[in-house]
């Protein structure tokens, strides 16, 4: 059924926020999902699609505001992409999303958690330490568009300034569409990529056909002149390459324990470096290292967990799948003198993690898995008797899923668990849970 089929416009009560970050509410006796909309609100909405089971919309006036509705700081809020939950304080953006996780957790995998620690929080605006921008000449917009994709639809926003964004490229939008408009082929470019270290900053252009020698040399002098080092990606990630100039090195600091790590442009790190400092903290200590632990980190990409549990235990283990990510957490180890850090690139499947650890005993172990979770990973180490769990997740559903096969299988306590602020503003929920068992 199309959205033009039935009223065009509706209102109804939101109950509640689903994981998208959309108001829900019932219309029509269907649940329908109404972007712009926040709990306990009554609201006009215009429908947007229809489907079988329930209906989307996105909020047209707002008849009785929630107390926790504020005023959005940003002038392309509800249209970009990028963040969807600007108009919702941002302590009532955390409430929230623990409410999303204890629902989780109750009605997905059944089990309950003995105690909830406060949420870990940090900067809300200007924390964006990575981001991927698209961009697209459109003749009918008036030319080159470069920003975020716009919220449910594939077109490209464009902005001139980003209040997420870290204030090294929130600020510099406009300077940066201006450099893609003089290179000769600005359609050739379809993707920007930034990433921010604690003391400089990085570009990567993704180019889908050769840069002139003049190209080449625009960008470098906006490098230059705006701070970034530029790389140029022709290809897969093995292609990027320094355009020309000094590559500064990327590093971010974890001052607790006396390490930074260094990173390339595109490789994966945590967007907020305030609440990736208390994360780590955190996790550390609900792990309680000491100095006999042997400590497994899975999912270690180059080491954000690995080495500050370096710093306490006897011996760690990080595994990763991507091998790039592997030789950067080594080479980071081995930077700080800490040879009792061991990296392996492996699948983290049953078999592949098996086969890695053969006899060894652990005593503690830290995951930190990607959307889909770690479900094989969580059934390898509780048959390990593994006692003491850190799951680190970007995903409420796979943490609950994984977190029931814990329980209900393995016998664990899921002993404590807590919601991180990591990306504000967005629907995005990173949480931290402590699973025991005693031995």
């Amino acid at each position: 059924m199309s959205a033009r089929q039935g009223p065009k416009e509706a209102q109804c009560t939101i109950v509640s926020l689903n994981h998208d970050g959309a108001g829900v509410g019932r219309s029509e006796g269907k649940v329908v999902f109404v972007d712009g909309a926040l709990p306990g609100e009554e609201v006009r909405f215009r429908y947007t699609a229809r489907k079988r089971r329930y209906d989307i919309g996105v909020a047209q006036e707002i008849m009785t505001a929630s107390p926790e509705r504020v005023a959005p700081r940003c002038e392309y809020f509800g249209v970009c992409g990028g963040c969807c939950l600007q108009h919702l304080d941002a302590e009532a953006q955390l409430r929230a999303k623990e409410g999303i996780v204890r629902e989780a957790m109750a009605h997905i995998a059944k089990v309950g958690v003995e105690e909830w620690a406060p949420p870990l929080s940090g900067p809300v605006y200007g924390y964006r330490r990575k981001a991927r921008l698209g961009a697209r000449v459109v003749d009918k917009k008036g030319g080159l568009l470069v920003g975020f994709r716009e919220r449910r639809r594939s077109y490209i926003t464009p902005l001139l300034t980003c209040q997420t964004l870290d204030a090294r490229m929130g600020l510099k939008l406009a300077p940066l569409k201006g450099l893609l408009e003089r290179l000769s082929r600005p359609e050739s470019i379809p993707q920007v990529e930034f990433a921010a270290g604690d003391l400089s900053a990085a570009l990567v252009l993704r180019h889908v056909e050769p840069l002139t020698d003049t190209d080449r040399e625009r960008i470098t002098a906006f490098g230059r002149e705006h701070g970034f080092s530029v790389y140029g990606q022709s290809g897969g990630p093995d292609t990027v390459s320094l355009m020309g100039g000094e590559a500064l090195p990327l590093r971010y600091a974890l001052p607790e324990f006396d390490v930074d790590l260094e990173f390339g442009p595109g490789d994966f790190v945590q967007v907020n470096a305030v609440a990736n400092r208390a994360m780590v903290k955190q996790a550390v200590d609900w792990l309680d290292v000491r100095k006999d632990s042997r400590v497994l980190d899975l999912f270690c990409g180059l080491g954000n967990f690995t080495l500050p549990l370096g710093r306490r235990a006897q011996t760690v283990l990080g595994v990763e799948g991507a091998a790039a990510l592997v030789e950067r957490g080594l080479a980071n180890a081995r930077r700080h003198g800490l040879t009792h850090i061991e990296f392996a690139a492996a699948d983290l499947d049953v078999f592949g993690l098996d086969t890695l650890l053969e006899d060894r005993v652990w005593d503690r172990a830290l995951l930190d898995p990607p959307r889909t979770g770690a479900l094989a990973a969580v059934g390898v180490l509780a048959k390990r008797g593994v006692p003491r769990i850190v799951y680190v997740s970007c995903n409420p559903a796979t943490l609950a899923r994984d977190a029931d096969v814990l329980v209900h299988q393995f016998g664990y306590r899921l002993t404590r668990a807590g919601v991180i602020d990591m990306f504000p503003h967005t629907h995005h929920i990173e949480t931290m849970a402590l699973f025991e068992r005693d031995l």
